[in-house]
């Protein structure tokens, strides 16, 4: 059975096929770069796309929860109702915090920024895993297709590798898309963690891009592209670890970065549209318009009235009184909810671009 070794893989990474993709890839992050700065406020992307990529990532692992249950949980932990909702909202801290701890160490991706990601995702420090007995299944057979390092020194010594290999350019003369690809393979195997290692691993794509100035703030929205691909990754990661086909693995993972830059754009243009048009309409019907107020409708999808207050550094009294005008007006574009004492303020528009559903499938 397939154990991992130390990097780099033994393989040539730059035939013709994972080239053709690899020029598609870097042209479409290119551009996301670009387009992530069409909105002043990039704590608004932040924010909403860090939400929608925390959603879907642990999607991926069958932790589930609605577009409503995620954003009333950003209102207040009374409004938590599921489990799975915490657990996402976890991945949202690891993903901030992980993009912190990059953003610090001047680039690199530590041993602690990982072990850091982990924590908050699981609110534990367990760390490396200890105890042996960790095996993959066939989540519809229960076969056991793959077993990871089981000695905590082998999985210390080997994350240990793959940090040098991240982080030192030198190790390997490959393009940075092509090492991310081996690097997610490489951590997906080595499985380090008792639990959380995909979430992990999907926040480490976004770290990665990151340290090498592919990204300047945690925009891409990778895990939709691996839910509608689920058998693929799978299979192919599988496929390395039993035939040493890194081709497929490498296309594979190259189209996923090609077609979700070119999603995210779309997404980002899409807000980028409606703020345009909510810029309008407040300015046109509301003495009180300010561009505060429209940064705060469209940073939250679901807002209340502390959001307002503390953002536009207004009284109690005076939030509610614009978000009372606001929601009564009979456009629709605000809407009010009333839970028992506990109110809350939709923005009806920009919770249906991003509760959207769009098919990103693998060009094969």
């Amino acid at each position: 059975m397939y154990k991992p070794s130390k990097l780099p893989p033994n393989f040539d990474f730059e035939t013709k096929n994972i080239l053709k993709k690899l020029a598609g890839a870097r042209a479409a992050l290119a551009e996301l770069k670009g387009y992530a700065h069409v909105i002043p406020n990039q704590g608004i992307l932040i924010n909403t796309l860090t939400l929608q990529e925390a959603k879907d990532s642990s999607a991926v692992e069958n932790i589930i929860t609605t577009h409503d249950e995620l954003y009333k949980a950003e209102l207040g932990k009374e409004l938590i109702q599921k489990v799975s909702t915490k657990e996402i909202q976890n991945y949202n801290l690891a993903l901030h915090e992980g993009t912190t701890l990059v953003i610090e160490s001047g680039g690199l991706i530590k041993n602690e920024s990982i072990l850091k990601v982990q924590e908050f995702l699981e609110g534990n420090n367990a760390g490396y895993r200890k105890i042996h007995g960790t095996v993959l299944k066939n989540e519809n057979t229960g076969e056991i297709v793959y077993e990871p390092p089981q000695e905590n020194k082998e999985i210390e010594v080997l994350m240990g590798d793959l940090l040098n290999y991240i982080n030192d350019d030198s190790v390997q003369d490959i393009d940075p898309l092509i090492k991310m690809a081996i690097t997610h393979f490489q951590f997906e195997s080595i499985h380090p963690f008792y639990d959380g290692n995909g979430r992990t691993g999907r926040i480490l794509i976004i770290l990665y891009l990151m340290a090498k100035g592919y990204l300047n703030i945690p925009v891409l929205y990778f895990s939709r592209f691996i839910i509608q691909n689920k058998s693929d990754y799978y299979r192919l990661l599988q496929d390395v670890r039993n035939n040493n086909n890194w081709e497929e693995w490498i296309i594979y993972m190259l189209e996923g970065i090609r077609v979700t830059a070119l999603d995210t754009i779309g997404l980002i243009t899409n807000v980028k549209d409606l703020m345009q048009e909510y810029k309008i309409f407040l300015r046109d019907n509301f003495a009180f318009y300010s561009q505060d107020l429209l940064n705060n409708l469209f940073k939250h999808p679901y807002t209340k009235i502390d959001f307002v207050k503390n953002d536009l550094k207004v009284t109690r009294q005076t939030a509610s009184k614009y978000l009372k005008e606001l929601s009564t007006h009979p456009s629709g574009r605000i809407k009010h909810i009333q839970i028992g004492k506990f109110s809350y303020f939709i923005n009806v528009k920009l919770f249906d671009i991003l509760s959207q559903k769009k098919q990103l499938m693998l060009n094969k």
